[in-house]
């Protein structure tokens, strides 16, 4: 029997999810640099851990995604949409802008631009009661990160080792010791910028704080100022020291 000529148009079987056709668009945004806590270079990984911007907060100041304006050739540039509000992140960016500023002032030391704050009770309208940046190259403390300095400062201030109802704001995914020390200090929440693919324990290469096994799990929000956060970072690394 002679099999029937296929009409036009015809695809005959619906593809398979792998062998369909790939969607079209630019990819989720990647920012690679060395966010390691050492300065010193690691022939193996030698471009540090990949720092990227959460997908939720890439490329804009709170945290919201630009959508990008199509023209025609030779047509006149269409003005780009105003950023869009976040009203989950946004409380959070003058907190985050004090951690940056933090940051900033770590290289003066020879230690990674990595800043944290901790705010009193109040959620991001909270008090400023102590910041901390890297002072690992400073003090010559393998626990010098950024996170340890603020809380310990907080506890110093407070006059006591719970911080019950505070918050710690820090630029980039803590680290396993980091993470750690957040949960034994009993902050309500951790907020923090850039993500720390190789290296992060808040939801990257482990969740520590949202471990179940544990006693206190604190809350956290990721992606403020996601992408000037992990700039900070990939300048830092990319510029000859």
């Amino acid at each position: 029997m002679t099999t029937p000529p296929r009409p036009a148009g015809a695809t005959g079987d619906a593809p398979s999810g792998r062998g369909g056709p790939r969607p079209e668009g630019p990819a989720a945004p990647y920012l690679p640099t060395g966010a390691d806590r050492s300065p010193d270079p690691d022939p193996a990984t030698e471009a540090g851990p990949a720092v990227r911007p959460s997908a939720a907060a890439s490329g804009a100041a709170s945290g919201a995604e630009q959508p990008v304006a199509l023209v025609a050739s030779g047509a006149a540039p269409q003005p780009q949409p105003a950023t869009r509000p976040d009203p989950l992140r946004d409380p959070w960016v003058p907190a985050m802008r004090r951690a940056l500023a933090e940051a900033r002032s770590a290289p003066r030391t020879g230690d990674v631009p990595i800043g944290a704050v901790v705010l009193g009770p109040g959620g991001p309208h909270g008090e400023v009661i102590a910041t901390g940046r890297n002072e690992r190259e400073a003090t010559g403390d393998p626990t010098a990160h950024a996170e340890v300095v603020a809380l310990r400062a907080a506890a110093r201030h407070l006059g006591g080792w719970r911080l019950t109802g505070c918050t710690l704001v820090v630029t980039l995914e803590p680290c396993t010791m980091c993470a750690g020390a957040g949960v034994l200090s009993r902050v309500d929440r951790v907020v923090y910028g850039a993500v720390d693919a190789k290296a992060g324990a808040v939801g990257s290469l482990w969740d520590v704080m949202r471990d179940r096994r544990l006693n206190h799990r604190p809350e956290v929000l990721h992606g403020v100022l996601a992408a000037e956060c992990g700039e900070l970072l990939t300048d830092f690394f990319r510029s000859p020291r």
